[in-house]
């Protein structure tokens, strides 16, 4: 298997971007995708404020920045989607992932690495559709990418043991915290942490108490972020879709059950810090 040195990241919202500016900071040729033009240019522009940023704090030198941004690449063009490993970070939908990977399969060697940064779907789900379905598994990173340390590597049914073991040292070497998860739905993270965000939004339900209390009693708790807060930094709309899908996958287990309220702010467009307004105002 032949070294890792270019990495194509699908997708350039906030995940995607944010480990298009991981990989390109650690020194790889680094491919960003997107069928949106928009959000391409987007993500551009925010790796270069972000990079000039890091050099006014002193976190890193001119030098390190001009050569990440050199590294970095934008495009559209899913043709030109030619790399050692493909990470994909679009939209939590299992039929997307499908069409994605097998686009890109065809027009890649058959060595090339698939991995997915799913928050919910099995891996092996994914892989059963993809040819080579040996070197697809799961590279979870948390989002904001660039802080979070930690990593999930989830090895599917299929996946190869030189695969995950590969992935787990390249990630490793760009300072993140690598764990090892079964293939499972929501794996560890995301299934541990769902209640987190079902039960507060339980208690919002039931009247119990406002958002903005809950939130308050939590981070006096210990926790850096309340659970209203934190949904607007994710996303709400992204948070509401691994719920949904995680709630299907337990094959509709009540735990997981997603929250009417946040569907309502789904539908509204209040998809949190991103569009100015979830369950806060920005």
């Amino acid at each position: 298997m032949t070294n890792i040195q270019t990495i194509a990241i699908a997708g350039a919202g906030t995940m995607g971007s944010g480990i298009a500016q991981v990989t390109a900071l650690s020194g790889f040729k680094t491919i960003l995708f997107d069928i949106d033009p928009k959000m391409l240019e987007k993500a551009k522009l925010g790796h270069k404020s972000t990079f000039d940023t890091l050099v006014t704090k002193g976190k890193i030198t001119a030098e390190i920045s001009q050569k990440s941004l050199a590294l970095m690449s934008y495009t559209s063009n899913i043709n030109e989607l030619i790399a050692d490993l493909i990470i994909e970070a679009v939209v939590e939908r299992l039929d997307v992932k499908h069409q994605f990977f097998q686009s890109v399969a065809a027009i890649n060697k058959p060595s090339t690495i698939l991995a997915t940064n799913t928050s919910s779907i099995p891996v092996t789900q994914i892989a059963a559709k993809i040819p080579n379905p040996e070197r697809v598994l799961g590279i979870h990173f948390f989002n904001p990418a660039p802080i979070m340390k930690l990593v999930e590597i989830i090895q599917g049914v299929q996946t190869k043991d030189e695969i995950a073991q590969k992935c787990k040292s390249l990630i490793e070497s760009m300072g993140k915290i690598c764990v090892v998860a079964k293939d499972a739905p929501g794996f560890i993270v995301n299934r541990v942490a769902r209640h987190y965000y079902v039960e507060g939004l339980k208690v919002l339900e039931e009247n119990v108490a406002d958002f903005e209390t809950i939130d308050a009693l939590m981070e006096s708790s210990g926790f850096k972020m309340g659970p209203f807060r934190l949904m607007d930094l994710i996303g709400v709309d992204t948070n509401f879709s691994v719920t949904t899908s995680i709630y299907g996958l337990f094959h509709l287990d009540g735990k997981f059950r997603p929250s009417r309220i946040q569907q309502q702010k789904v539908d509204a467009g209040y998809h949190g810090r991103k569009s100015g307004r979830g369950f806060y105002e920005y």
